[in-house]
């Protein structure tokens, strides 16, 4: 295969898909996101199966236990995805909404247009379930996208998109609205990254070194995280009942996600009384710890290093600290963050409020787990992913952070002088 001019017609396609999509009524997107849930529906016996020489392959290549947890479609995970699809339709349309119209001294109208950003490029690995989210957040909000998905789940991504084509066509829409790259050629990515003619904005979810080298080698704008180094602050405030089912449900709920905990910081007036509850819960779990001195004078623990106050394991992994008080908290989430989401366990309002006023997080959180930071969770319906970035959309990125705003001006024959 020609990589290049594969991509180039991929390109060319959703670039005119996308003319149409955003001219498309709510109606319309809404009529394709519910025929695609159908479909969904419909096609589990051909879903199982794709997805199982996926796993089949991915474990005679030896991936990970966390690599293929996130391979994997279970029904639930198809439930979920048609859940989104009909969540998403249900969600208000920020396409078209005018905002902010002020009358100028001139006696013009002035105010803000949201519209779709046109192609959307997005390139992730492992979870198949992502093909879904992504198409119908950029569906719903006007866009056409082009979807990259990894080599392991290539057979899963195929047949879901299968799926969407059916769904785009019953609603009288072009099937290249949503394309799924045919090609496991790592060649293709690098195309997609850098065909500005053809796409608006790149959205990469994967490991560091997939999202560092998109960051680099990139010439269209990229919406992004780097990591999921999240943290809970155990206060000396703090509910016990509550710090202990919070910690353990923010580590062991899911393992290999970017907003599960990595580091658990504990103040130091309560971690006598706490840290042996967390490691008897931890250790039920199958946790391994790696904590600091003094969590190492209270409990077993291995001795955590520098590179764990950094570390994104992904895994049943923890890393402890003993901190002093807020502050040190704050000064510790602030130094060794990555910015994704970190989360306060406090009864003192006045603590939970410094708590998510200083630490510079795109998701802060008072008494709930970090496993809360989720498109989903948070309402959106779905998400295209996380960005920690500070221009145009931080945190779970939904329909608005896939739109953009345009000024609109209305006037009767007015001229300047």
């Amino acid at each position: 295969m020609d990589i290049a001019a594969y991509m180039a017609d991929v390109g060319e396609q959703a670039r005119a898909a996308a003319t149409q999509v955003a001219r498309s009524t709510t109606a319309v997107r809404n009529q394709a996101l519910l025929a695609t849930a159908r479909a969904l529906d419909e096609a589990r016996d051909e879903l199982a199966v794709a997805n199982s020489r996926d796993l089949e392959s991915g474990r005679d290549n030896g991936l990970d236990v966390a690599m293929l947890d996130r391979l994997e479609l279970t029904p639930q995970r198809i439930d979920a995805m048609i859940e989104g699809l009909r969540q998403v339709a249900s969600l208000p349309d920020p396409i078209g909404e005018i905002t902010d119209m002020t009358y100028r001294p001139s006696g013009i109208q002035v105010g803000k247009m949201r519209v779709p950003l046109g192609v959307i490029g997005i390139i992730y690995e492992s979870r198949p379930n992502v093909t879904v989210e992504a198409a119908s957040l950029c569906l719903k909000s006007g866009n056409a996208t082009i979807l990259r998905g990894g080599s392991e789940s290539i057979h899963s991504n195929q047949a879901i998109a299968q799926c969407l084509a059916r769904g785009l066509a019953e609603a009288g829409l072009p099937e290249t609205a949503v394309q799924v790259i045919k090609t496991t050629d790592r060649a293709a990515v690098g195309e997609l990254i850098t065909m500005p003619r053809y796409v608006d904005v790149i959205v990469p979810r994967g490991g560091k070194g997939l999202i560092e080298r998109i960051s680099r080698d990139a010439r269209v704008p990229v919406i992004k995280h780097l990591d999921g180094v999240c943290h809970v602050y155990l206060d000396s405030h703090a509910d016990p009942e509550k710090a202990l089912n919070v910690s353990v449900n923010a580590k062991t709920q899911r393992y290999g996600t970017c907003n599960t905990m990595e580091t658990l910081l504990v103040d130091c007036e309560i971690a006598e009384d706490m840290l042996p509850l967390l490691a008897s819960a931890f250790s039920e779990k199958g946790v391994e710890l790696r904590g600091c001195d003094q969590t190492r004078a209270i409990i077993d623990a291995d001795e955590a290093v520098e590179a764990d106050w950094e570390a994104e394991y992904l895994g049943p992994i923890l890393a402890i600290r003993v901190v002093d008080g807020l502050d040190g908290a704050i000064e510790h989430i602030n130094r060794y963050s990555s910015q994704h989401t970190d989360s306060i366990i406090t009864e003192n309002f006045t603590r939970a409020r410094r708590f998510i006023t200083e630490v510079d997080s795109s998701s802060v959180m008072v008494n709930a787990s970090t496993r809360f930071a989720d498109g989903f969770e948070y309402g959106l319906g779905a998400e295209i992913g996380i960005s920690t970035d500070k221009i145009h959309a931080r945190g779970p990125v939904g329909l608005e952070g896939l739109t953009s705003q345009k000024y609109v001006v209305f006037g009767d024959g007015h001229i300047r002088t």
